[in-house]
């Protein structure tokens, strides 16, 4: 789905919004709540007053990385953006040429055996493209120190050019995030839960509100060309699934935080329509073709109009709900990218 709108520029979050009112935390972001094509304005502190006891909250709790580093190839500077590792160790990578602004300009990443220098002595060597005809994501094999720790030690944040300057990590991290066993997590945040804070949360929990953690690690979007997504890692325990299951079987709504754990989610359901604990890699697309079979509602950020995941929201709300929020959204100057406000879209 390609929406006819055109967002300004003046609507791109360019700070986080602690940031743009100082005294603030992160749940001042504004909400746009969608049911159908009624849409009413909220902050997001007002999350509890929408949902009630029953209902579920599906988180992703994947850490995010400092996943740009800067790095030499021949005698040009670029930066390298880690995407996804694989079970053969190797990482999926992204080059791109820093150009004062974050690294915004994506480059070729061959040919196979392209050499990339990194700091402490990494040598990072392009093997092959992620998939037929991909000319951004890499496949390579990265030599000397785990990855991990390279990014730990001389790794940032991926920045758009959108945002103003270099955010520390803490900025990047959600109140679900959890470091994994090996290191890994994603390379961009799952921005959609960046609004909870450890108080909202408890109050959330006071009502009845459930929350059932999932992981999946997501890989770096494209500022560019906004392609469907590559195959990912994720996680769907087994008490998330049973938590799942409960909860429509007691009538109560399953509401995704974020694109990410609505990929999660639907990746883990048998055709009968159960939740099972499952843990892989997934290639689901979702669009309203295929629909989605556990997810009622979704709690997102707000997407470029020409991005995938506009896809994902019309098979959770319509088509006609999506025309009617980006509308009101856009006339009501709400911000848009991982630091901006927010859009719940309720049965």
């Amino acid at each position: 789905m390609t929406l006819a709108v055109r967002v300004p520029e003046e609507l791109s979050a360019s700070v986080p919004v602690e940031q743009r009112r100082p005294g603030q935390q992160r749940d001042a972001v504004r909400m746009l709540v969608s049911r159908g094509t009624e849409v009413a304005h909220h902050t997001f502190r007002e999350l509890p007053l929408l949902l009630r006891a029953g209902d579920l909250l599906v988180v992703n709790t994947s850490l995010t990385l400092a996943a740009a580093v800067d790095g030499w190839t021949g005698h040009a500077r670029v930066v390298v953006h880690f995407s996804t590792r694989g079970d053969d160790g190797r990482w999926a990578v992204e080059l791109r040429e820093p150009d004062g602004r974050g690294t915004t300009r994506a480059r070729a990443g061959g040919p196979p055996g392209r050499e990339v220098c990194l700091p402490g002595g990494v040598r990072l060597v392009l093997e092959e493209p992620l998939g037929a005809g991909s000319e951004r994501l890499w496949w390579a094999r990265a030599s000397g120190p785990d990855v991990p720790g390279l990014l730990r030690e001389h790794g940032r944040p991926i920045r758009y050019a959108y945002t103003r300057r270099d955010q520390p990590l803490s900025a990047h991290q959600t109140v679900f995030a959890l470091p994994s066993a090996d290191g890994t997590g994603s390379a961009e945040m799952p921005s959609a839960a960046r609004p909870f804070t450890a108080r909202l949360v408890a109050e959330l929990v006071s009502r009845g509100v459930q929350f059932a953690p999932v992981t999946l690690h997501a890989g770096v979007a494209s500022a560019e060309a906004h392609e469907p997504p590559s195959p990912e890692r994720f996680t769907v325990p087994e008490a998330s699934a049973r938590l799942i299951d409960a909860a429509r079987a007691g009538g109560g709504r399953v509401v995704a935080v974020g694109t990410t754990a609505v990929r999660a989610v639907e990746s883990a359901v048998d055709a009968d329509g159960t939740v099972r604990a499952r843990a892989g890699w997934t290639d689901l697309v979702i669009t309203p073709e295929r629909g989605v079979r556990v997810v009622d509602g979704l709690l997102t950020g707000l997407h470029e109009p020409e991005a995938s995941h506009l896809l994902m929201l019309e098979a959770v709300a319509g088509r006609a709900a999506v025309r009617r929020g980006y509308e009101a959204a856009l006339q009501g100057r709400y911000l848009w990218h991982e630091f901006g406000d927010v859009h719940l879209v309720l049965p």
